[in-house]
């Protein structure tokens, strides 16, 4: 992968681990639209999967299941590890989540904890994140 891929794949997962989905897709968006195969495909998994959250935090459990399904199917194939990220774990991470949001439902969405709390409700938040833990260290993504 070329510096300039890798440095600015390091930012979206930055930008992934501390919940800021919608500007993660811009991110890898601009990756996935220039890149080719096999970096392609594993691009948009991981947007796919922001986007998920994303619509989570927005309370849109269609989009929310929709699209996590969508990128851990993209991401399968990028198992164990791809490109610094612990693809197994994100894949565990992402499936348990689809899996709880399958079953409560939609209508039960708001309940969730993840629900409702993008960056800005996060830092007013007194939930586990007040003591300085990220609400969102869900990627399990390391940049290099």
């Amino acid at each position: 992968m070329e510096t300039a891929t890798a440095q600015q794949l390091n930012h979206g997962i930055e930008q992934f681990n501390e919940g800021e989905f919608y500007a993660c897709h811009d991110t890898l968006e601009a990756l996935w639209m220039e890149a080719n195969e096999p970096d392609r495909t594993f691009f948009q998994g991981l947007l796919q999967v922001a986007v998920g959250l994303y619509h989570l935090s927005n309370h849109n459990w269609q989009g929310a299941v929709t699209l996590l399904g969508n990128g851990i199917n993209r991401l399968r194939p990028y198992t164990p590890e791809y490109a610094t990220v612990d693809v197994v774990h994100l894949l565990d991470w992402s499936t348990a989540l689809l899996q709880q949001l399958q079953q409560a439902g939609p209508e039960a969405i708001a309940d969730h904890p993840l629900a409702g709390l993008g960056p800005d409700a996060r830092a007013n938040s007194a939930g586990p994140n007040a003591a300085g833990a990220k609400q969102y260290s869900v990627c399990y993504c390391t940049p290099q």
